[in-house]
């Protein structure tokens, strides 16, 4: 089953089986793309986009299902971790897997996330703090920090973003 989403940052499309959101791709501003299969679960995973675009709710609370390997998994796991206006480098993120040295797999299995924004992927960056990677592409994971900055309850490195 598939959905489609405008978002701030151009349309979304969910992927979903009978038990959980499985992928969310960007797909761009294509007017004539029409797609809205009946789903309990994409329409609450519209909600939630909803939600977290206009600064009502500060993570994801749908089933979801991760497809890949169990290395993006680990990495996938971890960076679903880290909070609402915060940021981890890839070599934290390398760390915490317990593998510094695994840095570029890192950054590979973060490009191959298949959830952006419910696994906030766009809260990764490079070492020396700079936005390094994303598969939407940098300007929406500027966008995504400085959306979360405006939001974040507390002082955060991602103000340097805006």
């Amino acid at each position: 089953m598939r959905g489609l989403f405008d978002s701030p940052i151009g349309k979304i499309e969910i992927h979903a089986d009978s038990e959980a959101v499985i992928r969310l791709d960007f797909i761009g501003d294509n007017n004539d793309y029409k797609l809205n299969d009946k789903s309990d679960l994409i329409e609450l995973c519209k909600i939630q986009l909803d939600d977290y675009f206009e600064g009502r709710i500060l993570s994801f609370n749908i089933p979801i299902k991760l497809q890949g390997t169990e290395f993006q998994k680990k990495v996938w796991n971890e960076v679903a971790k880290i909070s609402f206006g915060k940021t981890k480098s890839y070599l934290e993120i390398a760390e915490l897997i317990g593998n510094k040295k695994s840095i570029r797999a890192v950054g590979l299995a973060n490009g191959q996330n298949p959830l952006p924004i419910i696994i906030p992927c766009h809260r990764v960056i490079g070492s020396n703090g700079k936005l390094v990677g994303y598969a939407g592409g940098l300007e929406r994971k500027k966008w995504l920090l400085a959306h979360e900055a405006k939001f974040a309850k507390s002082e955060s490195q991602l103000e340097i973003f805006l």
